[in-house]
C-alpha cells in the first residue's frame, strides 16, 4: 500500500511531503507513547499519533518511519513541520 492510499482509508489531509505520498509502506503503528514505538515498531511504515510535539518527529526520524498521521484533529506546528520537512517525512492528519 502507498502512503497516499492509507491516506484515503484514514480520510487524512496531506500537510507535508505529498510529493512523497506514492512511497509503498509495508507497517504501521498506532501510539502517544514514544517509546512504545522505539520498542516495537520495525520498517519503513506510518506512525499515527494524538501527541504533538517535536518528539514525534524526532523519533519518526530516528526510526526510519515515512509518513507521521496525526489523529483526532490535532495540527502540528511549524517547528514540528520544518523538522519534518528538513528529514523527508509525510505528514497528514486526519
Amino acid at each position: 500500500m502507498t502512503i497516499r492510499q492509507a491516506a484515503k482509508v484514514v480520510d487524512a489531509q496531506f500537510v507535508c511531503h505529498e510529493d512523497l505520498a506514492d512511497k509503498e509502506v509495508k507497517t504501521a503503528c498506532g501510539s502517544d507513547m514514544m517509546s512504545d514505538v522505539m520498542a516495537f515498531y520495525h520498517d519503513g511504515g506510518i506512525l499515527l499519533t494524538g501527541l504533538m510535539n517535536i518528539q514525534v518527529i524526532r523519533t519518526a526520524s530516528l526510526m526510519d518511519i515515512d509518513c507521521v498521521c496525526f489523529v483526532r484533529g490535532k495540527e502540528p506546528n511549524e517547528e514540528m513541520l520544518a523538522l519534518a520537512q528538513e528529514d523527508n517525512i509525510v505528514v497528514i492528519k486526519t
